[in-house]
C-alpha cells in the first residue's frame, strides 16, 4: 500500500458518499459503497491513468472542474491549516500493542492526521485509503455505518489519488493486522490537479526524476530518505566541529576575484557598481582572512560554484565544509577528517562498515597514510625521486613503464605536463587514484600543484598537503597553510602566468563563432587577489585547513552512484 496508485477517474467503482460542508474545507464522512463488474482486461483489475501529455491535460481539466465544483458549494479546496495530533509513524508506534480486530476508545483516543493519498481500495460498504506523511504511511478505514447517507458518491466525484487530506477518528487494527485510523471525518486540504505516476511503473525516467524531483519523492519514498540522511550528515558535521571549538562564519558568495582554487568561475555583472563579480569557487581565502583578524578556529558550510563539466561526480554547484585551525598542521587535519567521516557514518548507519555499489568499505580508524611518491612507485615501479630534473627523460621513462597500451588521451596529458611535479600528479591520477578504494590519505604533493600549501619541512619540492580518497574519489583536501606573504605572492603570480599562457593558446585556437560558444577550460581570465595578499602581510598564524565535499560524503553514506542523487535539484541541460 506504500506504492503510488493512480485512482481511475472512471466510475467503475462507484462509492456512495455524503459531504458535510464548512466554510473553509471539504469534510467527508465515509459511507457505503457498491462494486460493479470489472472492466475487460483482467479480473478485478483497475485501469491506471496514462500520464502522456494529452491524458495529463484531460485529467487536469477534470480536476479543475472539481475545484470549481467545490467552490460553488462554498468549500475551499486549498485549506489554510489542519490541526494534527499525530504523525503516521507516531500512531504506528503508540498503538503497536493493538491486536487484530481491536479498536481504541473513540472518546479517549481521538486522533487527527494529515497527508497525501497514495492508494485506495473499495469493498462493498468499506473503503481503505493509504495516507502518507513525512514520517510514513497509515491506512484510513472508512465504514458506512459510522457516516451519513450519500457521502461516498461525493467522495468519488471530488477526491483523487494525490490529494492532500486530513482525517479524524479513532484507531483500529483490522482483522488482517493493518493499523488504521477509523475515520469519523475527512477533509480535502489541497486538491491535486495532475495525476501521480502509476503504482507499478513508478517514475523511472531518470532525467524526469531529476527535473521534477518533487514527483520523484512522491513516487519513490526512498528518494526522500536520501535527503533526510543528508540533513543528518550536515547536522553531525556541525556538531563534530563545534565540539572541538570551531565557530561557524559566513563569507561572500559574490567576490571581486575568484581565488582559493583553480577552476573556471561563473561571472556576473553588478549594475550599481559597474563591475564584474564572480561566484565563489572556494571559501578558503576569506576564511584565512578571519584567522588574520584573530579567530583561531573557523569553519563554513556553503555552496561552491564552478563553471565546469557535469558528470556523475560533478555538479556546477556543490556543498563543502572548509575549516581552519590556528597553531596546527596537516597532521591535525587528518585526525579531524577521520573524526568527521566516522561520526557521520555512525549517525547514518550506526556502524563503520558499509556497502558502496557492491564494495564493502571499512571506516575503522586509523586509515592508511602514504605519500604520493610511494603510491606511484608501488603501482608503476617508477621512482620519481631518482629521475632528477630532466622533464623529457622523466616523460620517456613514464611512458615506457606505463606500456604501449596506454590510452591516447593519457599519453597526450603526460606529454603536456610542464614540470616533474605535474608529471607525478598526472601519473597518480591515471594509475593510482582509481585503485584507492578503502580510506587512504595521500600525502606530500608537489609544490607546483599546491600554490596555497606550506613547503614540506623535510622534502624539497613538496608541500605539507594531503587528500583523502575513498572508492577512487577525492573526498577531502588539506594543507599546512602557507603563511609567508612573499612566497604566497610568488606562487600565485606564477599560477596566473601559467594560466594566461594556456589562455592565450586557447583563445588563439578559437576561430569560429561556434568555437567561441564552446570555450575551453583555459579560456577564462584569472586575476590576483591582492587584498588576500595584503591580509597575509599583516600576519596569519601557523595554521592548517581542510575542505571536505559534503555531496560526495553523502553519496558514500547513502550508496548513491551519482552526485545528482544527493542534490535535490541538480543543474540539468535545457529540456528540448
Amino acid at each position: 500500500m506504500d506504492a503510488v496508485r493512480l485512482w481511475s477517474l472512471s466510475s467503475s467503482h462507484p462509492l456512495k458518499q455524503l459531504i458535510r460542508t464548512t466554510t473553509t474545507r471539504l469534510v467527508i464522512r465515509c459511507c457505503s459503497s457498491t462494486t460493479t463488474a470489472p472492466k475487460p482486461g483482467g479480473r478485478g483489475r483497475r485501469l491506471s491513468t496514462s500520464t502522456s501529455t494529452s491524458d495529463k491535460d484531460a485529467v487536469r481539466a477534470i480536476r479543475l472542474n472539481k475545484v470549481q465544483e467545490l467552490r460553488s458549494k462554498g468549500l475551499e479546496p486549498y485549506a489554510y491549516s489542519w490541526e494534527r495530533t499525530h504523525s503516521a509513524n507516531q500512531l504506528q508506534d503508540i498503538y503497536k500493542h493493538l491486536g487484530n480486530g481491536e479498536e481504541s476508545k473513540p472518546e479517549k483516543d481521538g486522533v487527527s492526521i494529515a497527508g497525501r493519498l497514495v492508494a485506495r481500495r473499495a469493498f462493498g460498504k468499506l473503503a481503505f485509503l493509504t495516507l502518507r506523511d513525512d514520517s510514513g504511511t497509515i491506512q484510513l478505514y472508512c465504514e458506512k455505518e459510522r457516516l451519513a447517507d450519500d457521502q461516498f458518491d461525493q467522495l468519488k466525484s471530488l477526491v483523487d489519488i494525490g490529494d492532500i487530506v486530513g482525517a479524524t477518528g479513532s484507531i483500529k487494527r483490522t482483522e488482517k493486522g493493518e493499523l488504521s485510523v477509523y475515520v469519523n471525518s475527512f477533509a480535502v486540504l489541497t486538491k491535486s490537479l495532475l495525476p501521480l505516476p502509476d503504482k507499478y511503473h513508478g517514475l523511472t525516467d531518470v532525467d524526469k526524476r531529476y527535473r521534477q524531483r518533487y514527483v520523484d519523492m512522491i513516487a519513490n519514498p526512498e528518494v526522500a530518505d536520501v535527503f533526510r540522511k543528508r540533513a543528518k550528515v550536515v547536522s553531525e558535521i556541525r556538531k563534530t566541529v563545534e565540539s572541538f571549538g570551531f565557530i561557524e562564519v559566513e563569507t561572500p558568495v559574490l567576490q571581486g576575484a575568484a581565488g582559493g582554487a583553480e577552476a573556471r568561475p561563473f561571472v556576473t555583472y553588478h549594475n550599481s557598481l559597474g563591475r564584474d563579480l564572480y561566484l565563489r569557487i572556494a571559501t578558503e581565502l576569506h576564511l584565512k582572512r578571519m584567522l588574520v583578524g584573530g579567530f583561531e578556529k573557523v569553519y563554513e558550510i556553503g555552496r561552491i560554484f564552478r563553471n565546469e563539466g557535469i558528470s556523475t561526480r560533478h555538479n556546477p554547484e556543490f556543498t563543502t565544509i572548509e575549516m581552519y585551525e590556528a597553531y596546527s598542521d596537516y597532521e591535525s587535519m587528518m585526525n579531524m577528517t577521520e573524526e568527521i567521516v566516522t561520526r557521520c557514518a555512525l549517525a547514518v548507519h550506526r556502524k563503520l562498515t558499509l556497502d558502496y555499489q557492491g564494495v564493502e568499505i571499512h571506516l575503522e580508524r586509523p586509515w592508511r597514510r602514504e605519500t604520493m611518491h610511494n603510491l606511484v612507485k608501488e603501482a608503476t615501479g617508477i621512482t620519481f625521486n631518482e629521475l632528477g630534473n630532466d622533464l623529457q627523460v622523466a616523460k620517456e621513462v613514464t611512458l615506457k613503464n606505463l606500456g604501449a597500451d596506454l590510452d591516447y588521451k593519457y599519453k597526450s596529458s603526460i606529454e603536456a605536463c610542464s614540470s616533474i611535479g605535474h608529471l607525478l600528479n598526472e601519473v597518480f591520477e591515471i594509475v593510482v587514484e582509481p585503485k584507492l578504494v578503502q580510506p587512504t590519505f595521500v600525502l606530500d604533493y608537489p609544490i607546483e600543484i599546491s600554490p596555497l600549501a606550506k613547503p614540506h619541512r623535510r622534502h624539497a619540492g613538496l608541500t605539507e598537503r594531503f587528500e583523502l580518497f575513498i572508492c577512487g574519489r577525492e573526498m577531502a583536501n588539506a594543507f599546512s597553510e602557507l603563511t609567508d606573504p612573499m612566497d604566497q605572492r610568488r606562487r600565485l603570480e606564477e599560477q596566473v602566468r601559467q594560466h594566461n599562457e594556456k589562455r592565450a593558446t586557447a583563445i588563439s585556437g578559437i576561430d569560429s563563432a561556434e568555437d567561441k560558444r564552446e570555450e575551453t577550460d583555459e579560456s577564462y581570465e584569472v586575476t590576483l587577489d591582492d587584498d588576500f595578499l595584503t591580509a597575509l602581510e599583516y600576519g596569519m598564524p601557523p595554521a592548517s585547513g581542510m575542505g571536505l565535499g559534503i555531496d560526495r560524503l553523502v553519496m558514500l553514506l547513502t550508496n548513491s552512484a551519482s552526485i545528482r542523487d544527493v542534490i535535490a535539484f541538480p543543474v540539468l541541460k535545457i529540456q528540448q
